[in-house]
């Protein structure tokens, strides 16, 4: 099992093969999905702060995907994209964007997302 922890929303085990996205649906993080995790948007994009080893290799289609994506940075994958693939730690920052799609496909989060948890960033 593998441990993934979602700075200001918790972590879970998960087994090789999961991804980002899944894991974070496991633990209800709020990480957007407006395509439903087919990898054609950019709404799941997070920042993997540390054991981004630990992860599948980006693939070209993610890449182009990611270049459409708000404030990408170094460490950005596609929640719906990055798999598992090695045992350890991962810790996941959930983007702006990808929180400001989830508070739009579930409104009634918005007070218990959209204050405090999320004021980090």
């Amino acid at each position: 099992m593998v441990r993934v922890c979602f700075k200001g929303y918790g972590e879970t085990q998960v087994a090789l093969g999961t991804t980002i996205l899944e894991a974070a649906q496991q633990i209800g993080a709020p990480e957007g999905c407006a395509c439903g995790g087919v990898c054609a948007c950019s709404t799941c994009h997070v920042y993997i702060s540390k054991g981004s080893g630990l992860l599948s290799d980006m693939e070209d289609e993610e890449s182009e995907i990611l270049d459409k994506a708000f404030d990408i940075r170094p460490s950005s994958r596609l929640g719906c994209q990055a798999r598992v693939e090695k045992e350890g730690i991962i810790e996941v920052e959930i983007s702006r964007e990808s929180l400001d799609t989830y508070l739009h496909e579930h409104p009634q989060e918005r007070e218990k997302w959209g204050k405090g948890k999320f004021s980090q960033q």
